[in-house]
């Protein structure tokens, strides 16, 4: 095994981002083989002891990545203060323990849908930064029959907390006793933005299912279940890298 720059060690084991491994490093959080640490060391794991809060750190895990079927009401989250059910708890003992696997981007308790979960950095790099255009596809219903010029106001990007969001695609696909089922392909994944932004155009939402991210469809995965990535959808989210 080669030296790495400890900040990808850190990431690698599944600990933090690389980002966040300098900010401890400067909180003098980080150790190596017994002294604090700086920017720009490096480490090999198989011969250097690498400590963050006196914890040994740990080679990576293979890179693992599933898709989930996210049901309504289960956190998204490793772990939940408050005791509530998160994604982690729809795993088996072998992948929800000790793999390092953490959400990918976010969906809130509310929604439901396709959730990538991932101990691979770089995957989860590609997919939540928005350089790389992995677009996100829901579907959502919502209350009342959005007009026009509603749509329109969406499609354009309306702002959120006093700054401006990127264009949706928004497109109207049936109208039912629970109001408007929608069409919306978004690049941004800011905090409750589609319901925020139904909220705002008067029309909140009922119910929102994301059944895509980038080129992995949920497809007719069960609502609470996971499966491995298939390698051409590997192939498919290089190619976009």
């Amino acid at each position: 095994m080669t030296a790495q720059r400890l900040q990808k060690l850190l990431a690698s084991a599944g600990l933090c981002s690389r980002r966040r491994a300098e900010e401890l490093i400067l909180q003098g959080r980080v150790t190596l083989n017994g002294a604090m640490a700086r920017l720009g060391d490096q480490a090999d794991l198989s011969s250097d002891r690498l400590e963050l809060d006196g914890r040994p750190v740990a080679a990576a895990a293979p890179a693992i990545t599933v898709l989930l079927n996210k049901p309504r009401g289960v956190i998204c989250s490793c772990h939940d203060p408050e005791g509530r059910r998160t994604v982690l708890d729809l795993l088996p003992p072998e992948l929800s323990e000790a793999t390092g696997l953490h959400p990918v981007g976010r969906l809130d308790g509310a929604s439901r849908g396709a959730l990538l979960l991932s101990n691979d950095g770089a995957l989860t790099l590609r997919l939540t930064h928005p350089r790389f255009g992995h677009r996100k596809h829901y579907r959502v219903w919502v209350a009342g029959e959005p007009a026009p010029e509603a749509l329109e106001q969406w499609r354009q990007g309306v702002p959120l907390d006093g700054q401006p969001s990127q264009p949706v695609a928004v497109r109207p696909l049936a109208r039912g006793v629970r109001g408007t089922l929608l069409e919306l392909e978004m690049g941004e994944g800011r905090n409750r933005q589609i319901r925020r932004t139904a909220e705002l155009l008067g029309h909140p939402v009922r119910d929102l299912q994301r059944v895509a991210i980038g080129p992995l469809r949920l497809g007719e995965l069960p609502e609470g279940r996971w499966r491995h990535l298939a390698p051409q959808e590997w192939k498919d989210l290089d190619a976009r890298a």
